[in-house]
C-alpha cells in the first residue's frame, strides 16, 4: 500500500482537513499517478456537504486529476513514467454491457467506480479523490494529456470540460449554429469556449449584469440579463441549443421560449431540489428538454485533444490545499474566475 497525504471532510458539516489515506500498490494493469493539480467541482461541494444523497465519511473529494506517471503496473504498454496524464469522474466499470461496449462507461449497467464516493468492483473498497498528492488507477481510466499545456489550466477539462463538450458535440455544433449558456460559472465558461471554438455563435444568459464582459472576453456575442424577463423576448425562437450549467433551483419555461422549433435544452447542472417545467414550453415549438452526463474515457479523450488543438483552456485560480474550505464558499457565491484549482504539492 501507498500512504499518501490528503485533504477529506469527516461529516456533512465539517471543513475539510488534512488527511492520510492508502493507495492500493499497482496492481498488472494499474498506472501510479503523482497529482501535480485537482480541479474544484460544484460537485465536489454537493458530495461533501451530502446534498446529493448519502456521502460516505471521511470524503475526500476531486475529480479533476492531472499529474504524472510515477509507476506502472507489468502489463501496462500505453504509459510510461514521466507521461502526463489525467483522469476525470470515474476511474472503473464493468467493461462487458452493452454501455461500456459503446463507449460510455458512465452509464455502466453494472457498476460504474466513480472517482469518489463510490466502491471499487468488489463492492466494499472505498473510492478516494484527487485532493491528494498521488492516486491509483486502471490503465484503461487514465487519458494522455499532450505536452506544452499549462497543467492546472487543463485540470478542469477533466469534468467542466467534458461535461460541456459531449452535449455541444452531440447535437451537432458548428458554424452557422446559435447556442444558448444558462449561467458563467466553471462549467458555463467551458461551454462559451468550446461552442466557439466550434464555430457557433454563443448567447450567454446571467442574472449577474457584471458578467457580460467577461462573457464576450471568453467568445459570446450576445449577453442577456436573466433577472428581467422582458430581455427573453427579444432572443424568442432564436437559438438551436442550450447548455443549462445551473446548479440552482430555476424555471426553465424563458429559456425554453428563446429556442427555435425543435430546439434542444440540455441540463449539465443538478440543483438539489427537483425543477419544474411547464408543459406549453415544450408542446409549443416541439421543444426538447434532455440531460447530459459526463462523457465515456474515448469521448473524453477527443475532448482532451480538441482542446489542445483549438488551445480551450479554463479559466483558473491557483490555490493551496488549506485555502479549500474559503474557495469551497466563495464558488458557492460565485466569486471565482472560473475555477478553483489545487496545487497538490501544498498537500
Amino acid at each position: 500500500m501507498i500512504k499518501v497525504k490528503a485533504y477529506a471532510a469527516q461529516s456533512a458539516t465539517s471543513a475539510l482537513q488534512p488527511f492520510q489515506l492508502e493507495r492500493r500498490s499497482p496492481r498488472p494493469d494499474d498506472v501510479v499517478i503523482e497529482i501535480a493539480y485537482c480541479g474544484v467541482c460544484h460537485s465536489d461541494i454537493h458530495t461533501a456537504r451530502s446534498e446529493w444523497g448519502p456521502t460516505s465519511y471521511p470524503f475526500v473529494p476531486g475529480h479533476e486529476i492531472v499529474g504524472r506517471v510515477i509507476g506502472l503496473g507489468k502489463k501496462v504498454k500505453r504509459f510510461k513514467a514521466g507521461d502526463l496524464v489525467g483522469v476525470g469522474c470515474f476511474v472503473d466499470s464493468c467493461g462487458k454491457c452493452p454501455s461500456c461496449k459503446s463507449h460510455e462507461e458512465q452509464f455502466c449497467q453494472g457498476h460504474t467506480v466513480f472517482t469518489y464516493n463510490s466502491v471499487e468492483l468488489d463492492g466494499k473498497t472505498p473510492t478516494f479523490g484527487g485532493y491528494a498528492s498521488q492516486i491509483t488507477v486502471k490503465d484503461k481510466y487514465v487519458l494522455k494529456i499532450k505536452k506544452g499545456l499549462a497543467l492546472e489550466r487543463v485540470a478542469p477539462l477533466l469534468c467542466a470540460g467534458i461535461t460541456t463538450y459531449s452535449p455541444l458535440k452531440r447535437y451537432g455544433v458548428k458554424k452557422g449554429k446559435k447556442v444558448g449558456v444558462v449561467g458563467l460559472g466553471g462549467l458555463g465558461h467551458m461551454a462559451v469556449k468550446l461552442a466557439k471554438a466550434m464555430g457557433a455563435e454563443v448567447t450567454v444568459f446571467s442574472t449577474s449584469p457584471n458578467k457580460e464582459l467577461d462573457a464576450k472576453k471568453l467568445g459570446a456575442k450576445k449577453f442577456v440579463l436573466s433577472s428581467t424577463p422582458e430581455n427573453f423576448e427579444l432572443h424568442a425562437g432564436k437559438l438551436d441549443l442550450i447548455i443549462d450549467t445551473v446548479s440552482a433551483n430555476h424555471d426553465f419555461s424563458p429559456y425554453l421560449s428563446t429556442l427555435k422549433i425543435g430546439g434542444i435544452h440540455v441540463l449539465v447542472g443538478a440543483p438539489p431540489e427537483p425543477n419544474q417545467v411547464a408543459a406549453m414550453a415544450l408542446i409549443y415549438g416541439r421543444k426538447h428538454l434532455a440531460g447530459s452526463l459526463i462523457g465515456g474515457i474515448k469521448e473524453t479523450q477527443e475532448m482532451l485533444d480538441f482542446c489542445a488543438r483549438k488551445k480551450v483552456l479554463a479559466d483558473i485560480e491557483l490555490i493551496s490545499a488549506g485555502e479549500i474550505n474559503e474557495a469551497y464558499e466563495r464558488t458557492i457565491k460565485g466569486q471565482v474566475k472560473y475555477r478553483f484549482v489545487i496545487d497538490a504539492k501544498t498537500f
